[in-house]
């Protein structure tokens, strides 16, 4: 029964998700901690985590880990969770595609016409609200720790935020730069 739900889930997601991995995570969350409980928070902050770190598409990354992790917790052998990791990220990926592949000559043919630039327009306002929704929900006890179990460590964790955020938006620093550092940080002090 969940490879059926992670089938239904993971095409839903790809399907009617816009503006990349990152809009995809709080459909993720939703799905997968929210409505399921596949996952806790923590599990599924430590999966965007990995998901950022290897190479490929953070959604699908994440549909990976998703998938696997999910189907471990259900019970199954590992060899079950390989194939719901297989499963999940396959399930994000095959609706979409054949709907790009079927309306893109209509895009090619059409990308100056008024309604196709309405529409994306559109849709623009909705992916932007999709990633500041994935934003807030990193935004968690998990990642900043909490001002009632630490304040110390929340003001610290806040500040290094802050910090790396001022440096790579407004002086432009170099993103991996600030990672390191950050790391070293947290290294150092946790």
């Amino acid at each position: 029964m969940i490879f059926l739900k992670l089938f239904l889930i993971f095409t839903k997601i790809g399907t009617f998700n816009f503006g990349g991995g990152y809009a995809m995570l709080s459909l993720i969350h939703n799905e997968v901690v929210v409505k399921n409980q596949w996952l806790t928070n923590a599990e599924f902050t430590d999966i965007v985590a990995i998901s950022q770190s290897t190479p490929g598409p953070i959604g699908i990354n994440a549909a990976t880990y998703v998938g696997y992790t999910s189907v471990l917790h259900d019970g199954y052998p590992v060899w079950a969770a390989v194939l719901g990791a297989v499963l999940a990220s396959l399930s994000i990926m095959w609706l979409p595609f054949i709907i790009m592949i079927a309306i893109s000559h209509y895009l090619l043919k059409h990308k100056d016409s008024p309604l196709v630039s309405n529409i994306f327009a559109g849709l623009r306002p909705a992916i932007i609200g999709l990633i500041a929704a994935a934003a807030v929900l990193l935004m968690s006890k998990e990642n900043f720790g909490s001002p009632e179990d630490n304040p110390w460590t929340f003001a610290l964790n806040v500040g290094i935020f802050i910090a790396a955020f001022a440096l790579t938006k407004w002086r432009k620093t170099n993103p991996i730069l600030v990672m390191l550092v950050a790391g070293a940080i947290g290294l150092i002090i946790y």
